[in-house]
């Protein structure tokens, strides 16, 4: 048993036996001033006996007793009530300190809602936040056991081609110019891939850039004027339906890249002379957009894992980026209190819907 457990059992008790020796005490001083030692009591004699009491010099002298029994049982009571109180407080924190060096341990698995019992206390509301904060910190651990393991994954292949290429020039000098191509888009996809997990790792870590005010009718169409150059190639368009919107409060630079990085997601899985749509309008203190495409959409299972870091769907090789530019946009969204969110179309397609405060 902890020293908690007998601190709490020493100030029952003690408050305890303080409470039952003061009434005691009381009550006993009240009874000898009732009695005081000279008073006059019945004698009580055989019958035919003189009824008067015998003279005050012949009587036995009063000699005040305690109330041994009373203190005797009031003690032992005490005593059990004393210790059934102070098992029941320290029980459920040995509990916490056990589930706590466990934690500490890494055993992020344990749990110690079901360990309460029936309680409906803060020590059991205390026992429930131990439980949630460790899911929590498993989640979280391994999301960064996933975002590693899928780093050195992404890292793998381009650094091989990167040695494949150095071995070809090595062996062909007469192909050096295509080689040393071949390795300057190799590093510039190796710049990319570091600058987005920067980005990441920037959001993830809460640091989301000054906040300042934005006009988002100006933004969205820089975005859209990029995106229309980008699709002539694959013959996609994008339109834009949205007219005098407001400002908002954000970072322009992580604003701008995270719906950018939204329509370029529309824009890789569109099909030839498909159309990226983008809506926007305001719903009382709400900004919403909504940016949709004609493409396969997306699997109904998979649609909150869209936005995890390197996720990829079905048919999606390496060379369709590295799974960040949706992970980048969800964060940027959420550090301004926006919120974001994907659907498959009825008629066909992904729509990725934004809202944010004005």
């Amino acid at each position: 048993m902890g020293r908690l457990f007998w601190k709490f059992f020493l100030f029952i008790w003690l408050a305890q036996m303080a409470g039952i020796v003061g009434v005691g005490t009381y009550f006993w001083f009240e009874r000898q001033q009732a009695e005081p030692a000279g008073a006059a009591r019945p004698f009580a004699g055989r019958p035919g006996d003189d009824a008067r009491p015998p003279p005050p010099h012949l009587r036995p002298p009063h000699r005040p007793r305690l109330p041994v029994a009373p203190l005797l049982s009031g003690l032992l009571v005490s005593l059990v009530s004393a210790l059934a109180l102070a098992w029941y407080f320290a029980k459920p924190i040995r509990h916490l300190r056990r589930a706590f060096d466990a934690a500490a341990g890494g055993d992020l698995a344990v749990r110690i809602g079901a360990g309460m019992g029936g309680r409906r206390d803060e020590l059991a509301d205390l026992g429930r936040d131990f439980d949630h904060m460790t899911e929590r910190l498993g989640l979280l651990v391994d999301g960064q056991k996933r975002l590693l393991h899928d780093v050195s994954h992404e890292m793998r292949s381009p650094l091989a081609r990167l040695q494949a290429a150095i071995g070809l020039a090595r062996q062909q000098p007469e192909q050096l110019e295509k080689t040393l191509e071949r390795i300057e888009r190799e590093g510039e996809r190796l710049d990319r891939l570091v600058d987005e997990l920067l980005t990441l790792s920037r959001l993830e870590a809460g640091v989301a850039g000054k906040v300042e005010a934005v006009d988002m009718q100006e933004l969205l169409e820089g975005i859209v004027e990029d995106a229309r150059f980008e699709g002539v190639a694959r013959q996609v368009g994008v339109e834009l339906a949205a007219s005098a919107l407001p400002e908002v409060r954000a970072n322009p630079e992580l604003l701008h890249r995270a719906i950018e990085n939204v329509v370029r997601n529309a824009l890789r899985h569109s099909p030839t002379g498909g159309v990226v749509r983008i809506e926007a309008g305001v719903a009382g203190n709400r900004l919403r957009l909504c940016i949709s495409d004609q493409g396969p959409g997306v699997p109904e299972a998979a649609l909150d894992m869209i936005f995890r870091p390197f996720f990829r769907g079905v048919g999606q090789g390496s060379g369709d980026g590295y799974g960040l530019g949706l992970a980048i946009a969800e964060r940027v969204i959420v550090a301004v209190d926006g919120r974001i969110l994907a659907k498959n179309r009825e008629s066909g397609g992904l729509a990725v819907e934004i809202e944010l405060a004005v």
